[in-house]
């Protein structure tokens, strides 16, 4: 199976023959090549076809445009390879022997790292194209894979990936900040974000309101936020739940009523209020 590259402007003498063909790639041909080399040096194209010619194609296209790549005839390789849960991407046919590219994804949503995926194919089959986009493929490719189109694709993945990063240093960064907390901290915590006031606080965990006030100070300290608008951010990145009406009433509410009496001020739903 020829793969034919053929971007918008391109020279017709060094751009119209089938890829496996093409021994030299001209700069025409070859848009933002220097661009996608600063961007991609940690950043591994894993490509997976049955169909020899068509790896040998894809693989040399894009290394010219400065991506490293690693090519595999199956996906059992691929999934066999000790270098899979490095930063990249995975160009993969979508019909194949064994396991298929639609169940190649699947196998991959199921992991702990998130991977981009472009699909290669012969077919237009709209449901499966469909299927394949709701899943998380970041461009399904019709083949003759147009060169322009899968540069595209990469460079999406590549913008992903830089995303995926800073979130992860921004989710370490907050399990360290939450590491410095005592566990009593951590307890009123899981209050403070439910909005509940210091006294109310008090109360349930059977303390006194100036305890408390203190709790939160080094809260605030600790986690570096000047509001609880902001600890709330950081703990829901994080999956910290805040205390349920029911956990966090923990005496009767006719009791509570008695201590704090009917100021207008009582907490109402989950508004976030700062005694």
């Amino acid at each position: 199976m020829n793969i034919t590259i053929k971007p918008p402007v391109y020279s017709a003498s060094a751009c119209t023959a089938p890829l496996h063909q093409t021994t030299v790639f001209y700069s025409p041909c070859m848009p933002a090549i220097t661009a996608a080399r600063l961007a991609t040096r940690d950043f591994t194209v894993f490509i997976i076809d049955d169909d020899p010619g068509v790896l040998k194609s894809l693989a040399r296209f894009v290394r010219a445009a400065g991506y490293v790549v690693q090519t595999f005839s199956s996906a059992n390789d691929f999934l066999g390879f000790a270098g899979v849960d490095g930063p990249g991407c995975v160009v993969v046919d979508l019909m194949m022997p064994g396991i298929n590219g639609r169940e190649l994804q699947a196998a991959l949503c199921k992991g702990e790292f998130e991977r981009s995926i472009v699909f290669i194919s012969g077919t237009t089959d709209a449901p499966t194209i469909v299927d394949a986009m709701k899943a998380g493929a970041i461009d399904f490719l019709i083949k003759p894979v147009d060169g322009n189109a899968l540069l595209g694709a990469l460079s999406t993945a590549v913008e992903r990936q830089t995303k995926l990063h800073q979130k992860q240093v921004e989710l370490a960064d907050i399990r360290h900040r939450l590491a410095q907390l005592t566990p009593r901290e951590a307890e009123v915590l899981r209050h403070v974000i439910a909005g509940r006031l210091n006294k109310q606080i008090a109360w349930t965990l059977g303390t006194v309101e100036k305890t408390i006030k203190v709790h939160r100070g080094r809260i605030m300290e600790k986690m570096a936020v000047r509001s609880i608008a902001e600890l709330v951010r950081l703990t829901e990145q994080i999956g910290i739940a805040p205390c349920e009406t029911e956990e966090s009433q923990g005496k009767d509410s006719e009791s509570l009523d008695a201590v704090m009496g009917s100021q207008p001020n009582r907490l109402a739903g989950r508004s976030l209020q700062v005694a």
